[in-house]
């Protein structure tokens, strides 16, 4: 795939899609990622020269966290170290203004491209955006796996108008996606509850007999627990209470299917509530056999299911992890969370990790991502790749390359 990091760039004007979506508390940034992780395909185009246009989004209309995108350029200006240039405008005369009076290694951020009606509606090709934006661009460039699989304007639409190349941080993700992909020994380890994602990755893997072991907690696990036979407790409340239970079915479908390759818990730590002050709760932990469980909510994999992932983890040849195995965001639970993050960071086979919980997981516990083959940006996108699905931005660059020879 054609890659910006060769193609000369300097006093070209250079749209660059980003990712800077980033998880909010009470309307500000909790977590910088994905910013720190662009800051350095942004800041490599502005010491080359270029004048950097910046497209991202933040949340979706009617969300809480759909905000502007001014506190993003203010932490990517801190990170860069130097001037990041801010609009309220998309598309408009301020916003065609700015992208004029650009002069060669300033960066401007655009604010957030879902203000505009075009972004998210057909046909994303002739948006507003791409009207407006690509006669004043020279170059386009896709910098995240995350939002490739959304076929929407400023991820595809450029790619009738400008040549369009693959950002640093893409090429970085899909070097270590096919990394996986070359391997036909894969240990996965899923948590979370992204329930038909996960399925639709084990049900490839497995067939195609390149997964050896499925590892699984978190909602995922209570859900398989309950598939196999076992009493979940008070668990069964939130499988119905969040619409898991209706994967019921196909859970037990790929229980009969893979018997012996997809690995449940074996204990787990369940939730009871210990007192109560206002809006604070207080949580035990009990650790439980799953043959015994009467009451409480599995909210972590137990010790001993602990040890025996981190076990199978040591003796793998390639891994991928995607979603945390238990509720983390609470020291309690978050054992086997943590436990299995060492465990994989210690193995000196290429590992994977994916998913927004993944990497907040990795910042609670202050684990190094270095320790890791590759940390990715993406959930959703990163599970179709696998499962080798087309994805819209991936197909539009390697349209644009048969239409702009370089």
């Amino acid at each position: 795939m054609r890659k910006i990091a060769n193609h000369e760039v300097e006093g070209k004007t250079v749209l660059v899609r980003v990712d800077l979506n980033c998880p909010l508390e009470n309307g500000k940034i909790t977590s910088h990622i994905r910013i720190n992780a662009h800051a350095v395909t942004l800041k490599n185009l502005s010491d080359r020269g270029a004048k950097v246009v910046v497209l991202s989004h933040q949340g979706r209309k009617g969300s809480d966290d759909f905000v502007t995108l001014e506190q993003h350029s203010k932490i990517l200006q801190d990170i860069i170290g130097r001037e990041v240039l801010f609009v309220d405008d998309m598309i408009g005369p301020v916003a065609i203004e700015a992208i004029s009076k650009l002069k060669n290694g300033q960066i401007l951020v655009l604010d957030n491209v879902r203000h505009l009606r075009c972004e998210t509606t057909h046909p994303h090709a002739k948006g507003e955006i791409v009207y407006h934006l690509s006669p004043l661009a020279d170059y386009f460039v896709l910098d995240a796996l995350s939002v490739a699989h959304r076929a929407h304007s400023s991820i595809i639409g450029f790619k009738d108008k400008i040549p369009c190349f693959a950002g640093d941080v893409l090429a970085e993700e899909l070097d270590a996606v096919d990394k996986i992909c070359q391997c036909d020994d894969v240990t996965f380890i899923f948590g979370g509850s992204k329930v038909k994602d996960s399925f639709k990755v084990m049900d490839k893997w497995l067939t195609d007999g390149r997964a050896k072991k499925i590892l699984v907690g978190g909602a995922l696990s209570v859900l398989l627990l309950r598939a196999n036979g076992c009493n979940i407790g008070g668990s069964s409340e939130y499988l119905k209470e969040s619409g898991l239970d209706k994967y019921l079915p196909a859970a037990i479908e790929m229980i009969e299917k893979y018997d012996g390759k997809i690995h449940l818990p074996t204990d787990v730590g369940l939730s009871f509530k210990k007192e109560e002050h206002g809006r604070q709760v207080v949580w035990d932990r009990v650790e439980s056999d799953v043959s015994k469980i009467e009451t409480g909510q599995i909210w972590d994999i137990g010790e001993k299911s602990t040890k025996e992932y981190s076990d199978m983890i040591s003796s793998s040849k390639c891994i991928v992890m995607n979603g945390p195995l238990g509720v983390y965001e609470l020291d309690k639970f978050s054992k086997g969370t943590k436990t299995i993050l060492d465990s994989i960071a210690k193995t000196s086979v290429f590992s994977l990790l994916g998913g927004g919980h993944t990497l907040a997981a990795l910042e609670k516990f202050n684990i190094d991502k270095k320790q890791f083959g590759y940390v990715s940006l993406s959930g959703k996108a990163l599970i179709a790749y696998l499962c080798g699905d087309d994805l819209p931005g991936l197909v539009s660059l390697e349209e644009n390359e048969k239409l702009f020879d370089m």
